[in-house]
């Protein structure tokens, strides 16, 4: 069986935690920012999990992490 080969966008998106769980950057943080209001800027900052419903696919996409 040949090897599965990584998505290389989704290893630069994507970590995977010591638990086994995927952590992930937010959105909308690189233009724009004036509008946004600082507590919104601040709570974008913060890495959140991947949703549970999303975590076969980014697996599948990120084979050998």
């Amino acid at each position: 069986m040949p090897k599965m080969k990584t998505i290389s966008g989704a290893k630069k998106r994507f970590k995977v935690t010591g638990t086994g769980k995927i952590k992930r950057k937010k959105a909308f943080t690189s233009h724009i920012l004036t509008k946004k209001t600082p507590k919104r800027k601040r709570n974008l900052r913060i890495a959140t999990l991947v949703d549970k419903t999303d975590v076969p696919r980014i697996r599948k996409l990120i084979p050998y992490s």
